[in-house]
């Protein structure tokens, strides 16, 4: 199971193209609504009904990935949910991927991720990222730990989950059937 955190103001691109590859590639996915609504209104106005909402989730299951899509404020209001933060705690204390997009790195460098690894972020955002190796990359695997630049870089990013969960040959499978390559 992947979930995807949805909070007012996230970035569609970001969360729904990375949920499309996602699914592609036969994942399990749930967005989570954060927040009371299970309704969502990204940072470009478009509503986006979540498949539950924080309070539904589920603690005892294992979850493979956690995708954090950046956007403002989204980003301010996924660093605001405790769920957020308990979920990401759990996820990478069992191995899960920890992946973040644009604004949404700098959560994970406040909260101690991204010591001595390497990550990347929307510009603007590199003092946020405490202790990370910055690289400027597009897209930024390290261990459990997957970071990326911006809206025009999701399909990498996403691409990257694939492959660090179920191999390259599988992310290339899923990016020739897309036309992303």
């Amino acid at each position: 199971m992947i979930y995807v955190f949805l909070a007012e103001g996230f970035e569609e691109c970001e969360a729904l193209v990375t949920v499309d590859i996602l699914k592609r590639a036969g994942y399990d996915i749930k967005t989570v609504a954060v927040g009371e609504k299970n309704t969502v209104v990204g940072t470009h106005g478009i509503p986006v009904v979540a498949d539950i909402n924080e309070c539904d989730i589920d603690n005892d299951i294992t979850l493979s990935a956690v995708v954090l899509p950046g956007g403002m404020p989204g980003t301010l209001n996924l660093d605001k949910s405790e769920t957020v933060h308990a979920t990401l705690r759990r996820t990478a204390k069992h191995g899960g991927l920890v992946c973040a997009i644009c604004a949404a790195p700098s959560i994970l460098g406040r909260a101690g991720y991204l010591e001595g690894k390497r990550a990347t972020c929307f510009p603007g955002f590199e003092s946020e990222l405490n202790g990370a190796l910055f690289t400027d990359a597009r897209v930024e695997v390290d261990g459990n730990i997957i970071t990326s630049k911006a809206m025009g870089c999701a399909s990498e990013f996403a691409l990257a989950i694939i492959e660090k969960l179920s191999g390259r040959a599988e992310a290339e499978k899923v990016a020739r059937s897309a036309y992303i390559v």
